[in-house]
Order: structure tokens, then C-alpha cells, then sequence
């Protein structure tokens, strides 16, 4: 048995979940997220909980068991608090701007890289160098920031790029001179 498929998930207040046959809808105050699980997982819900059990003993099923829990886990979380990802830019003359929905990133290219935002996802900026990824959907909001923080990883000499907040790059040390 999975170890955290296993585990209960609490359903808050004002958080409504619908169960039809593989389709698991969840609403909440922030928004809706439905997704359909695979036919060898199971969801009941029982009383403020929902129950993620496996259907039959194969391994496919015991694979899948623990990223379902997961998956509804996150929903739900979603539609209650939502997912916020931060980024920093840092570098001379790097900044981004929010032009209507689009990110407008000038990171040393060029030409200005323009980012549309996915649906459900909120762009805003701070200071022109603090990017923060707002929305509902985990996998969503995760996949936004890696996109934009590819446009520019973080370099390893100087540290210019696009990094996640709190994230550490170990800087190299440069060329050194003759003795």
C-alpha cells in the first residue's frame, strides 16, 4: 500500500466535490478543476473526507495509486487557497513587464521575448524584476514558471538569469590568472 495514497483527504468548507463514475469535479472559492482518473482508481467520499482506493491489486494500479491521492489533494487545495510561484531576475538591464496578459521579458536578447499567460493563470510584477505566478492549478502554475524561467536560466559565473525565489546557484569560480 501506498503510504500517501492511504491518507484521507479533508475537504474544507465551502469546498463542493462531485464523483461521477472516473470524473472527479471539485469547486471551491477561487475556482473549478475536474479530471478524470485512470478506470484501476477508485474515489468515494465519506462524510468531509475523500477516500482514494485502488480498484484491483495490479501494478499499474499500485503505480497510480499515490499520484491520484495526490492529484485530488492538490484540486482541492487549489480551489481554496490556490498556488503562488515567484521568480527573480537578476542581471544589469534585465527586467519584465505585464503588458494585458502577456509577460514581456527583456533579458539580454535582442529582442523583447513575449510570454503569453496560459488560461487561469494571473502574471503580475514587482520592482520590474519579481515575477509571481498566480491560479488554481498546481501543474499549471509549475509549468508556467518553468517555461518562463527557461527563457533564461541562471548562469553559473555571474549568477544573471531567471532563477525560482529561494533558490541557490552555486557559483563556479572564473579563469585565474598566470602565477
Amino acid at each position: 500500500m501506498s503510504r500517501i495514497g492511504k491518507l484521507p483527504i479533508p475537504i474544507p468548507k465551502k469546498v463542493t466535490i462531485t464523483i461521477e463514475g472516473q470524473k472527479v469535479t471539485v469547486k471551491g472559492p477561487k475556482g473549478e478543476l475536474s479530471r478524470v482518473l485512470p478506470p484501476e482508481i477508485g474515489v468515494e467520499q465519506q462524510e468531509e473526507t475523500i477516500i482514494v482506493k485502488p480498484q484491483e491489486e495490479s501494478r499499474r494500479a499500485r503505480q497510480r495509486y499515490g499520484l491520484c491521492r495526490s492529484l485530488v489533494a492538490n484540486m482541492v487545495e487549489g480551489v481554496s487557497k490556490g498556488y503562488e510561484k515567484r521568480l527573480l531576475i537578476q542581471g544589469v538591464g534585465y527586467r519584465a513587464q505585464v503588458q494585458g496578459k502577456t509577460l514581456v521579458l527583456n533579458v539580454g536578447y535582442s529582442k523583447p521575448v513575449e510570454m503569453p499567460a496560459p488560461e487561469g493563470i494571473n502574471i503580475a510584477v514587482e520592482n520590474n524584476t519579481n515575477v509571481i505566478i498566480n491560479g488554481i492549478n498546481k501543474e499549471l502554475v509549475g509549468n508556467t514558471a518553468a517555461r518562463i524561467r527557461a527563457v533564461r536560466p541562471p548562469e553559473v559565473y555571474k549568477g544573471k538569469g531567471i532563477r525560482y525565489a529561494g533558490e541557490m546557484i552555486k557559483l563556479k569560480a572564473g579563469k585565474s590568472g598566470k602565477k
